[in-house]
């Protein structure tokens, strides 16, 4: 008896089945024009119900075939969407029937792989570039980065900078994105590589030209009250024509931040001159070790490019940090010679705005 009741429950898959799932195939991928949107979406319910009954290489072939029939019913593709590789991609890869929600969807339910292909699509709206880069997966952020196709919110671009500081490759991606704020270059500047960082340099500082000229008055009212609104003086010391600090003079050992520097040449740099030479350019204690400690070097030369600081007071910094100036051969050393490179490329203004960032 139980034999014969599996024999009568089991499927039987013939001639009738094969043409019907043809069929309505063919019914879902008719032009609008041609066909009324009721019985598009009757048809695509029937077929979603065959294929939950169906093998895989039924699935691919329906899939192959809706590839591009973006007026397909929405609910047939995220099921093709989420079903295996194979008979996603063709669906992931080219349909533009899903909407962003769909997407959006998918990627939380799916592997890697489908996440891979989702961040290459032709557009990436930008609630769907925000769940791939939730995702925290390297490759398909990295995907995404390279597809000019795609919208990153703020939000999103914050999430990849704190993911390049493990993955170092995702800040020369980051950096041709248009939608990089200023402070998004500056915070990565210390982890990415030297052909970033001289792109952040010459792209992403501002001259603050404009902005001088039309705060130029409030200058001398902050003066008059004593320089007391410590949120006001701080907006304004990011935008003023000085950098040094005139107060710390009279204050200070040292007769000038020259002065200063060329004394931890003589002797080596040590974290009381360090701090001292941070509180003459006007700098926080936190910056100024950050720039010296820094093995690229480049923050010396926005240091002293921003402070008035000399061409020969670059050396002198390099040489406190006991860093090789010259090859044996008499030639400067590599580093050096690039560090000395960036400090002529940059403009005073720039370098300026790039320290205060910084010290932000």
């Amino acid at each position: 008896m139980t034999e014969l009741t599996e024999f009568i429950d089991a499927p039987r898959i013939g001639k009738a089945r094969e043409a019907l799932f043809q069929r309505l195939i063919s019914i879902v991928a008719m032009p609008s024009s041609s066909l009324p949107p009721s019985d598009r979406a009757m048809a695509a319910d029937i077929l979603l119900d065959m294929l939950f009954h169906t093998s895989d290489d039924v699935r691919i072939d329906c899939a192959r075939r809706l590839r591009a029939v973006k007026e397909a019913p929405r609910r047939l593709l995220r099921y093709l969407g989420q079903c295996g590789i194979e008979i996603a991609r063709p669906i992931l890869e080219e349909n533009e029937g899903f909407d962003a929600s769909d997407l959006g969807q998918l990627v939380g339910l799916t592997t890697v792989e489908h996440q891979l292909i989702i961040a290459g699509r032709k557009e990436v709206p930008v609630t769907v570039g925000d769940a791939l880069v939730a995702t925290g997966e390297a490759h398909v952020v990295r995907t995404l980065l390279q597809n000019k196709g795609a919208v990153l919110s703020e939000q999103a671009l914050d999430r990849v900078l704190v993911l390049s500081r493990k993955h170092e490759d995702l800040t020369a991606l980051l950096i041709e994105r248009l939608e990089l704020q200023p402070s998004q270059a500056m915070a990565m500047f210390w982890w990415a590589d030297g052909a970033t960082r001289r792109i952040i340099l010459r792209r992403h500082a501002a001259d603050r030209g404009e902005m001088i000229e039309r705060c130029a008055e409030i200058f001398p009212i902050m003066a008059e009250e004593g320089w007391q609104d410590d949120v006001a003086r701080k907006g304004l010391q990011m935008i003023e024509r000085r950098q040094r600090n005139r107060a710390a003079i009279e204050k200070s050992q040292f007769e000038s931040l020259e002065d200063a520097v060329g004394h931890a040449a003589m002797v080596g740099m040590t974290p009381e001159i360090a701090t001292e030479i941070g509180y003459l350019a006007g700098v926080k204690p936190v910056t100024i070790a950050k720039i010296l400690s820094d093995h690229g070097g480049e923050g010396l030369a926005v240091l002293c490019k921003a402070t008035g600081l000399k061409r020969p007071f670059l050396r002198e910094l390099w040489k406190s940090l006991k860093r090789p100036i010259e090859l044996a051969d008499g030639e400067l050393h590599p580093q050096f010679a690039y560090v000395s490179e960036s400090y002529e490329l940059l403009s005073v203004a720039k370098a300026q705005t790039t320290l205060r960032y910084w010290n932000w």
